[in-house]
């Protein structure tokens, strides 16, 4: 799977748009119950002391769980509250950056979009993982551009690090992405957009289990 200790499975993206107001905490240990192996905190809109607070209270809950908790798109955040990582897009800071301030243990994740260059630069630069999408349709990011199914199976075959699937992912389409390469299924709507986060997030983690899946 790479040089980091991933496992794979599902990879739960929080949206405050989404969880109700106080309710991130206990969606979030829903999620974690409900088998999630990795969690990223992403949040847009609070304030930083806000964002804070509510980083501090999940790092807490997955130290406690034995689940990752990663940082979208915030070195400093991640490093105030000791999450375990931090997330990357285009216009974030470097993995250079972001290894430098968090230390050689943290895992520090790399959007790739739909550019097999991208993932090949961040392996080079030390990522701890790489991620595509979208694959389908995505209400979080309607406008992202379209990735393919064979960025999965490149990735795999030639990048010694765990790939993650991400935009759109239902448990009804995601099957071949776990066939064609995906470590990790990064999903916000489908699990905690779903009226019951741990029932929700069951249905993503079978998928791994399926027969002739790995």
């Amino acid at each position: 799977m790479g040089r980091t200790d991933l496992p794979r499975g599902l990879y739960a993206v929080t949206d405050s748009q989404l969880i109700p107001a106080g309710e991130l905490t206990h969606r979030v240990a829903q999620a974690i119950a409900g088998g999630a192996v990795v969690i990223q905190y992403r949040e847009k809109h609070q304030s930083r002391a806000a964002r804070q607070r509510e980083a501090t209270a999940l790092q807490a809950l997955c130290r406690e769980r034995g689940v990752p908790l990663i940082i979208n798109d915030d070195i400093e955040l991640a490093a105030a509250v000791g999450a375990a990582g931090v997330h990357l897009g285009r216009e974030d800071a470097s993995v250079d950056q972001a290894r430098a301030r968090l230390g050689p243990r943290a895992l520090i994740g790399v959007s790739c979009y739909n550019r097999f260059e991208r993932a090949c630069a961040a392996a080079a630069a030390g990522a701890s993982y790489v991620a595509f999408g979208r694959f389908f349709p995505s209400a979080t990011k309607p406008g992202a551009v379209q990735a393919q199914p064979r960025l999965l199976e490149q990735a795999r075959a030639h990048l010694d690090l765990p790939v993650v699937a991400i935009g759109g992912i239902t448990p009804e389409n995601a099957a071949g992405l776990v066939m064609a390469g995906a470590d990790l299924l990064a999903v916000i709507h489908g699990v905690f957009g779903q009226p019951d986060v741990e029932a929700a997030a069951r249905r993503y983690v079978a998928l791994f289990d399926a027969p002739g899946e790995g």
